[in-house]
C-alpha cells in the first residue's frame, strides 16, 4: 500500500525551532546564482501566464472561454491500382472568437512527405553511406511511385447564397491561407470546398502494406483540416516536420467512403448503412457481439477472400459514417481484413460502446486474443482514473502502422512469426500499444492538446495511464489469457512509470527539459515525450500526494478539459487545485529543468537520550542523520532503518524539510535500538541516480 510522504510518520520529531546554541546558518539554495533574488526551488513560477476570463486561476476554462468549430463532409474513394485517394470536402468553419477573422489557415499534414512542399525534408542533412533496407523503405528510396503530397485541383469558397467562388490562397509547406472575400465576423460561419488527391504513403502515420492476402491501406492525415485558431496562439501554424502530431478544431463529420467491393473499412464514427455493406450473417454476428464482452468474429479467418463474405461481387461499395464532437477522421480499407468485435457498458444502464478489432490472418493467432480484450481494459482502467469514454465506439486495426491514434480508431503493430508462433515480449508490445493508442482517446482526442507543441500533455499524461492500464490487464486475465507470470503480476522492468527505469536518462547530460516544443527535442524524444513525464507522475501519485489526492485532482483537470484545449498552465494549475497542495517546486524541477535528485547520507551520530531530555524517558538513544542533497532536485526523504535485531522501521518526510536550506537536511529519532543500517529512497520511488551514496551501515568494531 503507497505511503503519502505529506505526514510523518508516528514517533518521529520534526524540531522547527532552533534549539539553544543550535548553528544560525544562511539560506542555501540549490540553484543560487548571485543575483541576491529569491531563488528558492518553492518559489512560484515566473513562466506560467496570467489567469484570465479564458482561463482562470484554478486551471479551469473561465467564463468566456471559447473554441472554434470545423464540420467537415467528405467523399472519398480509394484507387487500389494506383494506391491513390482522391476526395471532395466541404468544410462548415464557426468562428465561437470574439476576433474578426480575415483568412483561414488550413493543415496539408500530407505535404511533409513531399519534395516539393516538406520542410523535414529539405532540412534534412546528407545521407549515411549504409542505410538499412527498413529505412530504405521509410525514407521512399526503394523505387515506387513519387510521394508528391497533396494534389489541390480545387480550392473555393461558398458565397452566402450558394454560389461557389474560386479562392485566393497560398501553400506555405503544410499549411494554406485562404483569403476570405468578406471578413468573418464573430458568430459567423464560413464554408469552403477542397478537391485533392495523393498518393498513400509507403511509409508514416497513414500507410499501406502487403500482407499475405492483399494490401492493407491505414489512412490518416488524409484530408485538409482546418488549423486551430485560439486564445493562446492566434492561428497555430506551425509546420508538420513529422514528429509534432496534431492540434484540431472540434466538430461533426459526415463521411463517405468508396472502395472496392471486397474491402472491409473501419473508420471513426458510427457506420449509418451497415445493410448496404455487411451481409445479413455479419449484421447478426454484431449484435450477439454487442452483448458480452467475449470477442465474437463478424468475418472469421477462413471467410477471408471468400465472395460469399461480401453482400456484393464486383465494382464498389460506398460505407457511409458519421461522428460528432471529434477533432479528426482515420479510416481503413482491405481485402484482407478478419474482423471481431464485443460489447461494453461502464453500467447496465449505460450506453452501448462497441468494441472492434480487424487484422490480416497474418495476425493471427496473437490478434484474436489480445486486441479486444486490451481495448476492454483500456475503457475501464482510465474510465476509473481520468473519465468514462463518452464515444460510441472504440476499434483497433494491424497494418503497416506499429502505433497511432485517432477518434474512435487505433493503428497497431505486433505480430507472430510467419508459423504463428510468438514470444512474450511480442505479446507484451501488443497489450502495451494497444492500451496506449486507444487510450490516446482520452488524451488528445477528447482532452484535445496542442501536440505540435508539448508532447509531454498527451503522450506523457496517456503514458501514465498505460501503466496502470498493463497492470489491470495482468491481473484481469491472470490464469485465463495472461499466464505469463506466476503472480499476476505485469513485467515492471522495461515499463515507462517506475521510477528506476528512468535513472539513466535523469543521468545523461544531454537533455533538453520537458517544456520543449516537440520538434526542439534533438535526441531520446520516447524518453523526454513518453517516459519521464510518466514517472513524474506516478512518483506524484504513489509517493508525494498519495492516491487519493491525486485522482481526485487528475479527474478534476481531465473532466474540465473534455472536448476542450487546455495549456500546460492549466494542467498545472488544476493539479494544484484539485489536490490541495502547492506543487511549484515539482513543475520546476521535473518539467521546467533537466536536473536529477541525488541524496546522500553523511554523517549518523549518536547520544543518550538522557543526555538531550533531562531523564525524561523517550527511548535509550537519540539519532541523527545528515542527508545531504547533492542533485539539482529537491525530493521527499524515505528512509529504512534497520536495527540489530533485524527489524526494519520506517521514517518518512515531506519535500518541506529542504524550504530552509535545499542543500542538506538533519533528521532526528528517538530509540531503544541500535541502528545498524540506513537506506534512503528505499524502494527506488524517487529515480535517485547514485545510490552509491544512499547507504549507511554501522562501522564493526
Amino acid at each position: 500500500m503507497a505511503r503519502s510522504t505529506l505526514r510523518l510518520l508516528a514517533g518521529f520529531f520534526f524540531v522547527a525551532a532552533l534549539a539553544p546554541g543550535r548553528e544560525v546558518r544562511a539560506q542555501q539554495w540549490l540553484h543560487d546564482d548571485g543575483s541576491k533574488t529569491n531563488r528558492s526551488i518553492f518559489r512560484v513560477i515566473d513562466e506560467l501566464p496570467d489567469p484570465n476570463d479564458y482561463r482562470n486561476a484554478a486551471g479551469m476554462p473561465g467564463p468566456r472561454y471559447w473554441q472554434q468549430q470545423a464540420d467537415y463532409r467528405i467523399r472519398v474513394s480509394l484507387d487500389t491500382a494506383t494506391h491513390t485517394v482522391r476526395g471532395s470536402e466541404r468544410i462548415t468553419y464557426h468562428n465561437n472568437s470574439p476576433d474578426v477573422l480575415r483568412f483561414l489557415w488550413i493543415q496539408l499534414d500530407q505535404n511533409q512527405t513531399s519534395e516539393e512542399h516538406s520542410r523535414s525534408r529539405a532540412a534534412q542533412g546528407a545521407l549515411p553511406q549504409q542505410i538499412s533496407p527498413q529505412a530504405r523503405r521509410f525514407l521512399g528510396l526503394g523505387g515506387g511511385p513519387n510521394q508528391t503530397g497533396y494534389n489541390l485541383t480545387r480550392v473555393q469558397l461558398v458565397r452566402p447564397d450558394g454560389a461557389l467562388a474560386d479562392a485566393r490562397h497560398r501553400i506555405n509547406y503544410t499549411v494554406m491561407r485562404v483569403d476570405l472575400e468578406t471578413p468573418l465576423a464573430p458568430g459567423g460561419v464560413q464554408e469552403l470546398e477542397i478537391d485533392w488527391h495523393h498518393v498513400v504513403p509507403d511509409a508514416g502515420r497513414g500507410a499501406k502494406e502487403l500482407v499475405s492476402d492483399g494490401w492493407i491501406y491505414e489512412n490518416a492525415q488524409w484530408f485538409p483540416r482546418v488549423s486551430v485558431y485560439d486564445d493562446v496562439n492566434g492561428w497555430q501554424t506551425d509546420q508538420f516536420m513529422g514528429r509534432g502530431e496534431f492540434y484540431l478544431n472540434f466538430g461533426d463529420y459526415d463521411v463517405e467512403i468508396t472502395v472496392p467491393w471486397n474491402h472491409i473499412v473501419e473508420a471513426t464514427g458510427e457506420l449509418q448503412n451497415p445493410q448496404d455493406v455487411l451481409t445479413p450473417t455479419q449484421r447478426q454476428r454484431m449484435e450477439k457481439a454487442y452483448t458480452g464482452e467475449e470477442p465474437v468474429f463478424i468475418v472469421e479467418a477462413d471467410e477471408v477472400m471468400k465472395p460469399e463474405s461480401r453482400p456484393a461481387r464486383s465494382g464498389t461499395l460506398t460505407w457511409h459514417f458519421k461522428a460528432e464532437n471529434v477533432r479528426d477522421f482515420a479510416w481503413a480499407s482491405s481485402k484482407t481484413f478478419v474482423w471481431d468485435a464485443a460489447g461494453f457498458r461502464y453500467r447496465p444502464d449505460a450506453p452501448l460502446i462497441k468494441v472492434h478489432s480487424l487484422y490480416p490472418r497474418d495476425a493471427m493467432p496473437l490478434w484474436d486474443k489480445v486486441s479486444t480484450r486490451a481495448t476492454l481494459q483500456t475503457l475501464k482502467t482510465y474510465g476509473r482514473l481520468a473519465f468514462e469514454y463518452p464515444y460510441p465506439k472504440a476499434a483497433n486495426i494491424n497494418g503497416p502502422v506499429g502505433g497511432m491514434e485517432y477518434p474512435m480508431v487505433a493503428y497497431c503493430g505486433a505480430r507472430p512469426q510467419p508459423d504463428g508462433t510468438y514470444s512474450e515480449r511480442t505479446e507484451r508490445a501488443l497489450i502495451g500499444v494497444t492500451i496506449h493508442e486507444v487510450g490516446h482517446n482520452w488524451f488528445p482526442m477528447i482532452v484535445a492538446t496542442d501536440e505540435r507543441k508539448w508532447t509531454w500533455m498527451d503522450e506523457g499524461l496517456n503514458t501514465f495511464l498505460q501503466y496502470y492500464g498493463e497492470i489491470d490487464y495482468a491481473r484481469t486475465y491472470c490464469g485465463k489469457q495472461w499466464t505469463q507470470t506466476a503472480d499476476c503480476t505485469y513485467p515492471s522492468d522495461t515499463q515507462r512509470g517506475p521510477a528506476k527505469n528512468i535513472v539513466a536518462y535523469m543521468q545523461d547530460p544531454d537533455q533538453v527539459p520537458l517544456m520543449t516544443e516537440s520538434d526542439l527535442i534533438h535526441k531520446d524524444f520516447g524518453n523526454n515525450g513518453y517516459a519521464k513525464p510518466a514517472t513524474g507522475l506516478v512518483m506524484l501519485r504513489e509517493h508525494v500526494l498519495g492516491e487519493a489526492a491525486f485522482d481526485a485532482a487528475f479527474q478534476f483537470y481531465s473532466q474540465g478539459w473534455m472536448f476542450k484545449h487546455p495549456q500546460p498552465a492549466d494542467f498545472f494549475r488544476s493539479m494544484e487545485d484539485g489536490s490541495g497542495e502547492n506543487l511549484a517546486w515539482f513543475w520546476r524541477g521535473w518539467f521546467y529543468s533537466t536536473h536529477a535528485n541525488d541524496q546522500s547520507i553523511g554523517d549518523v551520530s549518536v547520544q543518550a537520550a538522557r543526555d538531550l531530555t533531562g531523564g525524561d524517558a523517550q527511548g535509550q538513544y537519540y539519532y541523527r542523520i545528515k542527508v545531504d542533497n547533492v542533485g539539482g532536485l529537491v525530493m521527499p526523504l524515505e528512509m529504512e532503518v534497520t536495527y540489530d535485531d533485524a527489524t526494519k522501521e520506517r521514517k518518512s518526510f515531506p519535500v518541506d524539510v529542504w524550504r530552509n536550506n535545499e542543500l542538506t537536511f538533519t533528521a532526528g529519532f528517538f530509540g531503544n535500538k541500535t541502528v545498524v543500517e540506513i537506506v534512503v529512497d528505499p524502494d527506488e520511488a524517487y529515480a535517485d541516480v547514485d545510490r552509491s551514496n544512499n547507504t549507511w551501515k554501522r562501522p564493526i568494531t
